[in-house]
């Protein structure tokens, strides 16, 4: 996985970093308007019935604050929040013993749900619709099925690719949420609120230049707020918004906020395939990166930047992206389509 600074890809003090300016509200939470106010009726009805929220799928690209609204809605129900991951859960038996644990009214957030095994899944539709799992004993002609009641939860699940989900699992969610991107105003809200619980005093165009290179993700512009606050400590009188533009150097992120290896993938394209179409695999081994990574981290700010598209023979750059990557003569978009 790549190491670059602008990469969703939370590690552990980063967590913490990221805990620490966490809003913990729904009313604290900037951005998101729709989602936020689909949670504020869905939360509400629920506590007026008196009664557990529906199932709620968080969908989006990474760090737009998918776990931030889970622990929100466990905040705004009361309940508490038990964490588990996709990853984690390999085995029926992990996905037992997780259920089993609950309390009743608990919320349970499963991280990266797309990447739960699948016989865990199966186990899931029945603990969801029913409250209740079924527990084989024994092997072959002697096994035997034994069902196990479990206390009402409520499962909040987050994927950034919610297209894996089979359907029968995406069906039981009672709601899905899809996080966008956020807008440069969004953003600055988001680092001015940052700014001052990390007690780093930054003027408007300081600001407005870190949103707008955070490409659209609260948890970038969190990073790179990190980054410049290092940058003012370590060059104290260096001017605030010439600050801001020398940490992002430093730090390879350039104008458009893309980093190395956003660079990479458009210079791959541009340069060594002549724009395109490439495959998503071939591309992945040009630039050294995992295919995953450039597919749910990468690709999607640049197709929204307009500097790269999918089509059915592979990716292609367009005349933005190659002009970005430096090319000045290159065929029409429409001739590579």
């Amino acid at each position: 996985m790549t190491d670059d600074l602008i990469q969703p890809e939370a590690t552990g003090d980063e967590i913490a970093f990221e805990g620490a300016l966490r809003p913990g509200s729904l009313a604290e939470f900037v951005g998101q308007p729709k989602v936020r106010g689909q949670l504020e009726v869905l939360l509400r009805a629920a506590a007026l019935q008196d009664r557990s929220p529906d199932h709620i799928l968080l969908a989006g690209p990474p760090g737009l604050g998918k776990t931030t609204l889970a622990m929100i809605i466990g905040t705004e129900t009361g309940r508490a929040v038990r964490l588990s991951s996709g990853p984690a859960i390999q085995h029926a038996g992990d996905l037992a013993a997780v259920l089993s644990a609950l309390t009743p009214g608990d919320v349970l957030f499963v991280d990266e749900i797309h990447r739960m095994a699948r016989s865990a899944e199966e186990m899931l539709y029945l603990a969801m619709e029913d409250f209740r799992i079924d527990i084989m004993v024994g092997k072959g002609a002697g096994a035997t099925s034994i069902p196990l009641e479990l206390a009402p939860f409520t499962l909040v699940a987050a994927t950034t690719r919610s297209g894996m989900l089979p359907s029968p699992l995406r069906d039981r969610f009672g709601f899905t949420a899809h996080l966008e991107f956020y807008d440069p105003a969004d953003l600055e809200r988001v680092l001015h609120r940052s700014a001052s619980l990390l007690g780093v005093p930054l003027p408007d165009e300081a600001i407005v230049e870190l949103a707008r290179r955070s490409r659209g993700t609260p948890r970038i512009a969190n990073r790179l707020l990190r980054r410049v606050r290092d940058w003012l400590l370590v060059h104290p009188g260096s001017g605030e918004l010439e600050g801001v533009r020398e940490a992002l150097r430093l730090y390879d992120v350039d104008e458009a906020g893309l980093d190395r290896l956003d660079r990479a993938v458009l210079h791959t394209i541009a340069h060594r395939f002549r724009g395109g179409p490439v495959g998503l695999s071939t591309l992945a081994a040009s630039v050294g990166e995992e295919a995953d990574t450039i597919e749910a981290v990468v690709e999607p700010y640049l197709v929204r930047e307009g500097l790269l598209a999918r089509t059915p023979r592979g990716r292609i750059a367009t005349p933005e992206g190659l002009a970005h990557a430096g090319v000045v003569v290159h065929p029409t978009l429409d001739e590579r389509l």
